[in-house]
């Protein structure tokens, strides 16, 4: 039997199995009720339920049909005019299928659209508004553009809470007959920072190497520091011991392979659990900040990180 990959296979199907984003949902399903629908923007960050909800109300809404009357486009494969001249405008003349009053076109990651494919795409959005309706969905509505953002109903979907994310990976664990311990749900939920599809590849991941699970194991299998190794590191630096902090960033992530961005990440949610006056706290953020844009730009990693851990030492003194 062909082994299914979980984020299909525990995608929900409708927008009454979507958590996490109650609020929106609601407002998702008056919709559906309605049988009409605007053109839609989703935003937010990954993992949180987006794309299940377009592809939610097509199923809804179009019942055995849905798949006829519903295409996906991801804008950051094929991000150029020419996938709205062609594709799109194609796809939007045709007449729709069964008893459906129009049909919807999901543009995924929108916020990847040149600014002349989203000025095409805003004529078309207009032209074809008749027999097609559009569902946008972009991790950063600031790069759509003022005409395409007002032509939409915009919903806002939010970062998953812990607490949601740990009891659909607990039910997700209950259903595979997984053996997954409380600190290995929390060990999962720390890692997935609030990104679905990011906790459920985690846990199969680590259900391809066993079936009891537990914090070592994901943090092991998705290349993750331990929190309490971070905190560590962060403050022997603060304590202006700087070369047995450089020696335990070396150990943490260079001997062990981690990711530079991963450990910035980790190194700055870690600040919030120090006991850090106002003034300090904002000299941390910011260093972090500077340090991080500096990776992102292609400066060496290993400097980087020893300069901040640097700057950390010489805070306190």
């Amino acid at each position: 039997m062909r082994e299914e990959i979980w984020i299909e296979k525990y995608r929900p199907m409708k927008l009454g199995d979507i958590f996490g984003q109650e609020e929106t949902v609601g407002r998702l399903q008056s919709y559906v009720k309605s049988g009409n629908l605007p053109h839609l923007l989703f935003t937010g960050p990954p993992g949180v339920g987006k794309t299940a909800s377009a592809v939610s109300i097509a199923r809804e809404m179009f019942g055995e049909y849905w798949n006829e009357n519903f295409t996906e486009l991801n804008a950051s494969d094929e991000r150029g005019i020419d996938v709205v001249r062609n594709k799109i405008k194609t796809f939007a003349k045709t007449a729709p299928i069964g008893n459906a009053a129009f049909k919807i076109i999901f543009l995924d990651e929108a916020d990847a659209l040149t600014s002349d494919a989203q000025s095409a795409l805003r004529r078309t959005m207009e032209r074809y508004s008749g027999n097609c309706r559009f569902i946008l969905s972009c991790n950063y509505s600031s790069k759509i553009i003022e005409p395409i953002q007002s032509r939409c109903a915009v919903y806002r979907f939010k970062s998953l809470s812990d607490e949601a994310v740990f009891q659909r990976l607990k039910f997700i664990a209950e259903s595979e007959n997984l053996n997954v311990t409380d600190d290995g749900l929390n060990a999962l939920v720390y890692v997935a920072r609030g990104d679905m599809r990011k906790a459920v590849n985690s846990i199969q991941a680590a259900a391809f190497i066993q079936k009891d699970i537990d914090r070592e194991t994901i943090y092991k299998i998705t290349a993750t520091a331990h929190p309490e190794e971070i905190q560590d590191l962060v403050t022997t630096a603060l304590l202006g011991k700087f070369k047995e902090a450089r020696e335990k960033l070396s150990k943490l992530v260079f001997d062990q392979g981690l990711s530079a961005d991963d450990v910035i990440g980790q190194i700055y949610r870690s600040l919030f659990k120090l006991n850090l006056s106002d003034t300090e706290m904002i000299q941390m953020v910011d260093a972090v900040g500077e340090i991080d844009f500096r990776i992102a730009e292609g400066a060496n990693e290993k400097i980087q990180l020893e300069a901040l851990i640097a700057h950390f030492a010489l805070l306190r003194k």
